[in-house]
């Protein structure tokens, strides 16, 4: 099977075997792989002798399940999140926990960006917003893009900042923001919100922002308020400001609690509900819930449909014209 890897900085796409399948593992066929521009882009261009994977949320249909698997069955449709099992690979073998089963009204391309979705609700859960809050998304990117839809049907009150003006645009024309590509007008939109006290909270989704975009949260946020950093951000910032709010600044890891745990992931030894509501297996299911309820859609942020071949195409693509490049997907040629 064909697997695309980053060595030495250069994109490759390589014939490998076929991964097996063990207990508590689901054996996927690729259709549709979604490329997340931030954190792919960094790691392709890390000069690594040693390959890189790349990719990490997919949708496809279940050849095999092994030992424990019961939420899913063979032939059904399904979307996979979580490198390294996840991956631009036109075979996978996902841990149970990142495998979620999509309802008929749940559209394929739109599931295969379930990666980035859990990782948007993560953010914006650790932000502990409720009903009527206010939010600064950082970062219109694809990511940006998908936390900014979530937080609006939540209920709360979106603010977007990008400085492609393109990017606010897609985001203004999905929902009722107030979108900005200049510092200073998000700064007016925030003192005009809750009689001058600032915003609930911040998300930066940017990669790559200096460290003076956590300082210009800290002007932003109320008292008290939170900072979420989802994307690559120096985490240098002015103690005074901190001090003088009180406020939180919080690193959102992935897409929820069991990122990264073995016990979890590859063991798939679940975490109670009473103690832990939202893994993040469960936040890829409410990800695709609010697809397949239709309250939010995917589709007019995907800009680029590409086959596995050209891959090489869609890296240079997303370093060279982030004004035309959005959500890329990536077509395997199984429908």
């Amino acid at each position: 099977m064909k697997s695309v890897i980053s060595l030495k900085g250069k994109v490759e796409i390589l014939d490998i075997d076929e991964p097996l399948v063990e207990a508590n593992y689901v054996s996927v066929e690729t259709i549709y792989s979604a490329i997340s521009s931030g954190t792919e882009l960094l790691l392709k261009n890390i000069k690594s002798e040693n390959p890189i994977q790349l990719g990490y949320s997919a949708m496809g249909v279940v050849r095999e399940i092994g030992e424990g698997v019961t939420h899913v069955q063979k032939g059904q449709r399904v979307a996979c999140y979580g490198s390294p099992y996840t991956r631009h690979a036109e075979i996978l073998a996902v841990p149970k926990h990142l495998v979620v089963p999509l309802p008929d009204t749940c559209t394929s391309k739109d599931a295969a960006f379930v990666g980035l979705g859990a990782i948007a609700i993560h953010a914006l859960r650790q932000a502990d917003l409720r009903f009527g809050e206010s939010v600064v998304v950082v970062g219109l990117g694809i990511l940006g893009q998908i936390a900014g839809r979530i937080a609006d049907i939540s209920g709360n009150r979106v603010i977007g900042f990008d400085l492609l003006a393109e990017r606010c645009t897609k985001l203004s024309e999905a929902i009722s923001a107030q979108v900005y590509d200049q510092v200073e007008d998000v700064s007016r939109a925030v003192v005009s919100l809750d009689q001058h006290q600032g915003v609930d909270a911040v998300v930066i989704c940017a990669n790559g922002a200096n460290s003076g975009m956590i300082d210009q949260a800290l002007r932003w946020i109320r008292d008290r308020g939170r900072i979420i950093i989802v994307g690559d951000v120096k985490m240098d910032f002015d103690r005074e400001l901190m001090f003088a709010k009180e406020a939180q600044i919080l690193i959102s890891r992935a897409g929820g609690p069991g990122r990264y745990h073995e016990s979890y992931e590859s063991k798939g030894v679940d975490y109670p509900i009473g103690y832990v509501r939202w893994t993040e297996g469960r936040n890829m299911a409410e990800y695709i819930r609010l697809l397949a309820e239709q309250r939010i859609s995917i589709q007019r942020l995907i800009t680029h449909e590409l086959s596995l071949l050209s891959m090489t195409e869609a890296y240079e693509m997303l370093s060279k014209s982030p004004r035309d490049v959005l959500g890329v997907l990536i077509d395997y040629g199984k429908v």
